[in-house]
């Protein structure tokens, strides 16, 4: 699937983000990085666009969600233990399959699932709160490794888990299609089978309740087998809590002293 061929940086995303901390009036809420587009990825070595951030929000006392499926989030973790010990920091880190060929297939520019765990295990043992997502679920093509998946997350020190169902909106639709029938021609008709009949007849459902999670029977069986590995595991499911409480403005501290 080549959806992270072209990047676009933002060089001076860091600077943009004080700036807007430090408005008059701004109200904390956790930011999450991550959610459309992961922030480590390959450039981010030389960059260090996500660091630049990272540094700023710490400095600010600023709560933080980050989801990646980049071991290179390990390189951070001088910045993120001590957000994580003062409760303004938390990482998803995401793993699709166990499957070698499978991650090759799926994402090759990214990290080897086992990669990615022993990111889960350096950012726990540091004391970072670290949730395994499994996303996407694409039936009939990982969906047997859900309970596999979270074992492996929850031995690597994970305390929490998500999913989300395979997503086929818009121009995506005939790119995973694609992808799919090029690496699994043969079941290529049983895994959109599959999918529609989640997304109400259609590859996708925006339906609020819906985009995530699907409806109908094997939407169900699916939410069914992951609620009872991470009632089994002891993963919670309801997100940590993080503070907003601590925020100090950007250059707050100084304004102060300049007019003592």
């Amino acid at each position: 699937l080549d959806f992270e061929a072209k990047l676009f940086a933002k060089p001076d995303a860091a600077k943009l983000l004080e700036r807007e901390l430090a408005k008059p009036g701004y109200k904390p809420r956790v930011i999450a990085i991550g959610t459309n587009t992961d922030p480590y990825q390959p450039i981010e070595r030389e960059w260090r666009i996500m660091r630049q951030i990272l540094e700023v929000l710490a400095k600010a006392d600023h709560p933080v969600a980050i989801v990646t499926k980049s071991a290179l989030i390990k390189r951070d973790i001088d910045i993120l233990a001590p957000m994580a010990k003062k409760g303004l920091a938390k990482v998803g880190i995401s793993v699709t399959t166990l499957d070698r060929k499978l991650a090759r297939n799926m994402e090759p520019r990214a990290a080897t699932p086992e990669k990615r765990l022993e990111a889960v295990k350096a950012l726990t043992e540091a004391g970072i709160p670290v949730a395994v997502m499994m996303a996407p679920v694409i039936p009939a093509l990982n969906d047997h490794e859900i309970e596999r998946i979270l074992e492996a997350g929850k031995a690597a020190g994970a305390t929490e888990a998500s999913y989300v169902l395979l997503r086929l909106p818009l121009e995506v639709s005939p790119l995973f299609r694609d992808w799919l029938l090029r690496n699994y021609p043969d079941r290529y008709r049983h895994v959109m089978s599959l999918v529609r009949s989640m997304r109400d007849g259609k590859d996708y459902d925006a339906e609020f309740g819906k985009r995530m999670k699907g409806a109908g029977p094997y939407a169900w069986q699916i939410g069914r087998r992951f609620e009872m590995a991470t009632k089994r595991l002891g993963l919670i499911r309801r997100g940590i809590h993080l503070r907003d409480d601590l925020f100090v403005p950007p250059g707050g501290a100084g304004v102060q002293l300049s007019l003592l």
